[in-house]
C-alpha cells in the first residue's frame, strides 16, 4: 500500500469520528433554520395579507364617509326647512294674536273658538322647536362622528403609506442586493452558478463542480474565489442575514467512507463554506446560519445522471431583516 494511500484512508477515517454531541448540535441548527425560514415566509405572507385586509378596511372607511356626508347634507336640509316652518308658523301665531284682539269683542263662542286654534297653534310650535332642536343635537352628533371618521381614515391612510413604504424599501433592498451579487460573481454565472429573488430572499446556487470533489468536503480553488467575492459583498451589506444550504443526490454514501449518511455530507460542505466566508473578514458571525438538507429538496426529481448534478449543489440564502415591518405590524 503506497504512503499517500495510508495517509487518505487515516484522513477519512479521522473525519468519519465525528461526536455525536457535534452531530446532535448540526441537526438542532439545522431545525432552528428550517424554523426561521418558515417564520420568515409566514411573516411575508402575512404582510402581504395586512396589506390587503388594510385596503379593504381602508375602502369600508371611505364608504361610510361618504354615506356620513350625504346624511349629514341631509340633516342639514331638514333643519333649514324646520326652521323655516316654524317661521311660518310664528307668523301665524301673530296673526292669531291679532285676530284675537279683533274679536275680543265678538261673541263667546267665536273667542273660545279662537282661543282654541291659538292653542293647538302653540302646541305644534313647541312640538316643532323640539323636534327642531333634536335635530339640531343629531347633527352634532353627526357632524362629531363625521369628524372622528375622517380622524380615522387620515390614520389609516398614513399607516398604509408606512407599511407600503417598508414593502417597497423591502423591494428595492432585494433588488440592490440582487445586483450587486450579480455583478461582484459575473466571471461565475457560466461557471455552475446562479443569482435569482423567490420569496423575499436572493438566492446563491452553486453547483458541485464548482465548490467540491465527488465525497469531498475542500472546497475547490475556483470555488473560493467566488466564495471571497461573495463575502465582500456581505461585508459591505450588514443587515443582510445568510443561510448556507448544503444539498446532495439521492445516491447514499459508500458504507465505511468518511461520513455516514447525505445528511452529514451536506452539513459539513455548509460548514466548510461558512469557514471560508469568514476566513478574513469582518462578516459577524452571528449573521450566518449553516443547514444540510440531505437529498430531500431536489431542484430536478428525476432518476438521471443530469439531474442528479443538478441536486449536488449549495444554496446561499440572502434574506434582509425585517425587525421594522415587525414592528409596524406590531403597532
Amino acid at each position: 500500500m503506497s504512503k499517500s494511500l495510508i495517509l487518505f484512508v487515516l484522513f477519512f477515517l479521522t473525519i468519519s469520528c465525528v461526536p455525536p454531541t457535534r452531530f446532535k448540535s448540526l441537526q438542532d441548527e439545522t431545525t432552528t433554520c428550517q424554523q426561521e425560514r418558515e417564520l420568515l415566509k409566514a411573516a411575508n405572507e402575512q404582510l402581504t395579507v395586512d396589506n390587503k385586509e388594510m385596503k379593504a378596511r381602508l375602502a369600508a372607511a371611505e364608504k361610510d364617509l361618504t354615506r356620513a356626508g350625504r346624511d349629514t347634507l341631509k340633516w342639514k336640509q331638514e333643519s333649514g326647512r324646520l326652521m323655516q316652518e316654524n317661521l311660518m308658523l310664528k307668523n301665524d301665531y301673530s296673526d292669531l294674536q291679532e285676530s284675537r284682539d279683533a274679536l275680543m269683542k265678538g261673541s263667546e263662542n267665536e273667542i273660545r273658538k279662537l282661543m282654541d286654534e291659538l292653542q293647538a297653534a302653540q302646541k305644534d310650535l313647541q312640538k316643532r322647536e323640539n323636534d327642531l332642536k333634536k335635530m339640531s343635537d343629531d347633527l352634532t352628533v353627526r357632524e362629531d362622528e363625521f369628524d372622528q371618521m375622517q380622524l380615522e381614515l387620515n390614520r389609516r391612510n398614513e399607516r398604509l403609506a408606512e407599511l407600503e413604504k417598508g414593502l417597497k424599501d423591502q423591494e428595492t433592498l432585494l433588488s440592490d442586493l440582487k445586483q450587486k451579487v450579480s455583478g461582484a460573481l459575473l466571471g461565475f454565472e457560466n461557471q455552475g452558478l446562479s443569482v435569482s429573488r423567490k420569496n423575499g430572499k436572493v438566492y446563491v446556487s452553486l453547483d458541485e463542480k464548482l465548490l467540491f470533489k465527488s465525497g469531498s468536503t475542500t472546497v475547490d480553488p475556483r470555488g473560493v474565489q467566488a466564495l471571497k467575492k461573495l463575502a465582500s459583498v456581505l461585508e459591505q451589506n450588514p443587515d443582510i442575514n445568510v443561510m448556507i444550504e448544503g444539498h446532495t443526490d439521492d445516491v447514499q454514501v459508500l458504507s465505511g467512507s468518511a461520513f455516514k449518511d447525505n445528511w452529514d455530507l451536506s452539513v459539513l460542505r455548509a460548514t466548510s463554506i461558512v469557514r471560508i466566508l469568514l476566513e478574513g473578514s469582518a462578516i459577524n458571525p452571528q449573521r450566518l446560519t449553516t443547514a444540510g438538507r440531505s437529498q430531500y429538496l431536489p431542484v430536478d426529481p428525476g432518476k438521471t445522471p443530469e439531474a442528479r448534478q443538478k441536486n449536488r449543489r449549495t444554496e446561499i440564502i440572502l434574506s434582509p431583516k425585517l425587525d421594522e415591518l415587525y414592528k409596524m405590524l406590531g403597532e
